[in-house]
């Protein structure tokens, strides 16, 4: 029997890595927050998809029930619950652990902030804002509704859409579509809305890269929210390192 492999998944990084364990012989089960993710993968019959906003009971039935030998974590960068669970875990069941994540270069870059920070230095007082930092961080812009013209993009999916209008957007101030979002796309769009800054997460991908240009092409402030703080005991950028950690499992 193949050794199971649980990856945390819903990245591009991830279904990268999926198709690489599976060309090396692995089993993946891959969890992401809904079923929709689970396209981001191909059919195979050593892979299975989980769409679940998991929770700590739910993760170690799972994780039991599959017969996960180790985990391989390629979730956002931001998204540090799954990644904090998937550790506890680690240690309470002794799996080993590896996370995977690109290179935080963002630090190198003018405008990279907390959002704290930004929230309170007024930098976004009478801009028009084009907020592409994911539904679950919305709300914290909600004090700025009034002084500032905000927009979103969010994926098209019910959740997304109830955090938005939580967070006090209307639905004119909303585009719902699933990534990579193309260049030609992401311009039509603010120049569209006639955006003036454009706030995003530093995820180190081509996206990233294309608002850079597209910020200097038009200009557009381009401010670049810090990835969290946190400590994986194992990590890794590169295919290598994977195979490294993997073969400690033999």
């Amino acid at each position: 029997m193949a050794t199971c492999i649980w990856l945390i998944g819903g990245t591009s990084d991830s279904r990268w890595l999926a198709n690489n364990l599976l060309k090396a012989g692995y089993t993946c089960w891959v969890t992401v927050t809904t079923d929709e993710a689970c396209t981001l993968y191909p059919p195979h019959p050593r892979l299975i998809c989980h769409g679940e906003r998991l929770t700590p009971d739910t993760a170690r039935q799972l994780v039991q029930q599959q017969q996960v030998q180790a985990i391989v974590d390629a979730s956002h960068p931001f998204a540090t619950a799954i990644s904090t669970l998937a550790m506890g875990l680690s240690r309470d069941l002794h799996l080993p652990y590896l996370r995977f994540e690109r290179p935080d270069y963002s630090l190198e870059r003018p405008n990279c902030i907390d959002v704290e920070t930004l929230i309170q230095s007024h930098s976004l007082v009478g801009e028009r804002v084009l907020l592409t930092i994911g539904s679950q961080l919305l709300a914290a812009f909600a004090p700025l509704q009034k002084s500032a013209t905000l927009f979103a993009r969010i994926l098209p999916t019910p959740n997304a859409l109830n955090l938005a209008l939580e967070a006090g957007f209307a639905r004119q101030q909303l585009v719902a579509i699933f990534p990579p979002v193309s260049r030609e796309l992401e311009r039509a769009l603010w120049q569209h809305w006639q955006i003036t800054t454009v706030v995003t997460k530093a995820s180190g991908t081509e996206s990233e890269q294309i608002k850079q240009e597209l910020a200097q092409e038009l200009g557009v402030t381009l401010i670049t929210l810090q990835r969290p703080v946190i400590t994986y005991p194992q990590q890794t950028a590169d295919w290598a390192g994977v195979v490294a950690f993997l073969e400690q499992l033999t």
